[in-house]
């Protein structure tokens, strides 16, 4: 039925492009994984002909949900999950622009859209800007965006003056803040995985399995990766956080020392 509902979207006025990204065109895809289908066109599609795209072809549905992006998911007549997103061929040139060809990192996360552009299948194409993107894309990760993403990150994790995320988590383990200890920790965990995917010259694949995806794509690792991530997690809210974030950051700093990267 995924078939049907593509062919669908793709001859659907107002549908400049439609992709499949997300999971689906992962290496770590498992039993859990649903469709992300990327509609891209000027506008979202009207909610009267997304309540038809429910109508003809899901069991069950949220038409019109906005809490991330403005999008609908659909379990299909045959049990399928299927999320579909909207956006425009507009922002999405944009983001190639600002992250790929300028270099401009962020907190976190820096290319995480850029890897959600490079790594979808084309379903249609009907003006062939987004092929053109993913032309764009099809080159060598840029040495500078890795040393934007560094420069960004790097002082976060525990050196800048204050309020690094070490020095945050500590004081939050003074006062005995669980809450702040586990935003803090994964606020820590997101800067330091955009740090080891840039270095390794890979485009951040999001929020889910990075430790997995770390092991597939990237050929410099800290030693003990796996084990030092899964000690910080299981001990958020214990006394002795700080000496496994501690761990895990003197692997990290070993590592882009002995690559010659310069914090």
């Amino acid at each position: 039925m995924i078939d049907t509902l593509i062919s669908w979207l793709c001859t659907t006025e107002g549908v400049d492009a439609l992709v499949l990204s997300g999971s689906r065109t992962g290496l770590v895809v498992d039993a859990m994984s649903d469709y992300d289908l990327y509609v891209y066109g000027e506008k979202p599609l009207g909610l009267e002909v997304r309540r038809e795209m429910a109508a003809l072809f899901a069991s069950s549905s949220e038409v019109g949900n906005s809490f991330f992006d403005e999008g609908d998911e659909l379990f299909l007549r045959d049990g399928t999950a299927v999320d579909i997103m909207y956006r425009s061929l507009q922002w999405a040139e944009e983001q190639v622009s600002w992250v790929w060809q300028h270099h401009h990192a962020s907190v976190g996360y820096s290319t995480a859209f850029i890897h959600n552009l490079k790594s979808s299948t084309i379903l249609c194409d009907h003006t062939g800007r987004f092929a053109q993107l993913k032309k764009l894309l099809d080159t060598p990760y840029p040495k500078e965006l890795a040393k934007a993403i560094l420069r960004k990150n790097y002082p976060l994790l525990r050196t800048k003056l204050m309020a690094s995320y070490y020095e945050q988590i500590e004081h939050a383990i003074i006062r005995n803040d669980l809450v702040s200890q586990a935003h803090r920790t994964a606020a820590l965990l997101a800067s330091y995985f955009d740090i080891l995917f840039a270095i390794n010259g890979q485009t951040h694949p999001g929020e889910k399995k990075l430790v997995a995806w770390a092991r597939k794509t990237c050929p410099i690792l800290p030693e003990g990766l796996e084990t030092s991530i899964e000690q910080v997690v299981a001990h958020i809210g214990q006394k002795d956080l700080l000496l496994y974030l501690d761990s895990l950051l003197n692997g990290l700093d070993a590592l882009l020392k002995r690559e010659g990267w310069n914090q």
